[in-house]
């Protein structure tokens, strides 16, 4: 555990775990490198894994600026530096796989093999509408609403169905979890904006792509998208899992991702 200080003295939380091969594993919206804890223990095995709170969220700083794609990237890439790392493996879920898009199509001397985890490589009327319905239930309503309607969009019915207690979060809690709801405004905002279709046929990395049926927030078909347009991908839908499906099969997820790194 430890800081990054990065050149405008925002801090970025990460962490290192393990010995092997460098793994990237970044998270999507929420930014928090607990995402992965399901999966952490057992990939750091065999590879040296590198985890981080995204700029703006969790334990890294509330930098107030306006958030971008290729921002977010740029924080990744100034983490390798800081480590002195290279190339790296690169595990990307939702925005943290718009990020390794970029982080392949933009710097590609940089990842070695990409695996996207529930993401899209352009936005539709679909992910739109369903972002500009988050966007206002936040910024009207506020982080308790926001992140209550948050478990129907990224749990799969059967979960709520099984752990029904899943959605009653307080509004005090909520406060905590987002505490400057401008920052995940500008998060929302950023990831609206990423388009990178006319470049993915020119990714070169070898490509694991993996989505989920029922998946609410990036349906199944986005997947398959990514997968038709980089040259050679390895495209897995899981039939069920909804959003969140790497942390609720994580098992599962773990043998695909380890087969791919390794094979």
């Amino acid at each position: 555990m430890a800081e990054l200080t990065l050149s405008n003295g925002a801090t970025l939380y990460y962490e290192v775990q393990g010995e092997g091969p460098p793994l990237v594993l970044a998270a999507g919206l929420s930014g928090s490198a607990t995402f992965w804890n399901p999966s952490v223990p057992e990939l750091s095995k065999r590879f040296k894994v590198i985890l981080h709170d995204h700029r703006g969220t969790g334990r890294s700083s509330l930098d107030r600026i306006e958030y971008s794609v290729p921002q977010m990237a740029g924080d990744v890439l100034a983490l390798l530096d800081h480590l002195g790392i290279e190339k790296a493996h690169y595990v990307g879920h939702s925005t943290g796989g718009a990020m390794g898009q970029v982080l392949a199509l933009d710097h590609p001397e940089r990842i070695d093999r990409l695996c996207l985890s529930a993401t899209w490589a352009g936005t539709d009327g679909y992910f739109q509408q369903l972002f500009r319905v988050r966007t206002e239930t936040l910024s009207k309503l506020g982080p308790g609403a926001y992140l209550r309607a948050n478990v129907l969009f990224l749990q799969p019915s059967f979960y709520l169905r099984d752990n029904p207690d899943a959605g009653k979060i307080s509004d005090a809690d909520a406060a905590k979890q987002i505490p400057v709801p401008e920052i995940v405004l500008s998060r929302i905002a950023a990831i609206m904006a990423h388009d990178r279709r006319k470049d993915l046929p020119a990714l070169k990395h070898k490509t694991l792509v993996v989505g989920a049926r029922d998946d609410a927030v990036t349906p199944a078909y986005l997947s398959e998208e990514l997968g038709r347009l980089i040259p050679d991908a390895e495209t897995v839908i899981f039939p069920n899992g909804g959003h969140f499906f790497p942390a609720l099969h994580h098992a599962r997820f773990r043998e695909i991702l380890t087969g791919f790194l390794l094979g």
